[in-house]
């Protein structure tokens, strides 16, 4: 029976340091930022372990690696700081979709026009689809020029992605928010 190693990789094992570091010759940087130069990895190991600190190799895939001495914990605290902040300033965009019918009330349309507004002011890309049924294939000029009604309501909102997108017994037009 074949066991499964259960171990997880903790935040504490991203980068090497020390011992772990596997190349003969490193690129010292000093605690405060000052270059060291090239010296043997024992070497660089000790001077850190007499500053009380650790070796982290920074640069792996440099020739020769490069390697800061610095405290190991508070340097993964500060990458991992980073990175969520980098997350944070991450936006979603999010596409929204309304179908109507090619025979909507000019009330109606009103309304499904104001929400799109508010999604554009959200964000948001928006999808406007009309569908046809039955008969109303045969009037596709109607669902053209709603579509174009509309694109003409949100311009100051919204640029038109892609322009008019026929596919079967739907017609569609996609709103992208502007920059502001």
């Amino acid at each position: 029976m074949a066991r499964f190693d259960n171990r997880r990789t903790y935040k504490k094992d991203l980068y090497n340091r020390n011992g772990n570091i596997r190349a003969a010759e490193v690129r010292v940087i000093d605690s405060d930022g000052t270059m060291l130069g090239i010296k043997p990895t024992a070497v660089a190991v000790a001077m850190a372990r007499e500053q009380e600190l650790d070796l982290v190799e920074i640069s792996p895939n440099a020739q020769p690696p490069v390697c800061k001495i610095l405290d190991y914990n508070k340097y993964v605290f500060e990458q991992s700081k980073k990175t969520k902040d980098a997350k944070k300033k991450q936006t979603k965009v999010t596409m929204k979709e309304l179908r109507i019918k090619s025979r909507i009330a000019a009330h109606d349309l009103d309304v499904k026009l104001k929400q799109i507004e508010g999604f554009l002011k959200k964000k948001d890309q928006v999808r406007l689809v009309v569908v046809f049924h039955g008969r109303e294939n045969q009037h596709k000029d109607i669902g053209m020029q709603m579509l174009q009604d509309a694109a003409k309501r949100l311009e100051p909102l919204a640029n038109v992605d892609g322009g008019l997108q026929q596919q079967g017994n739907r017609m569609s037009m996609t709103f992208v928010p502007k920059a502001a």
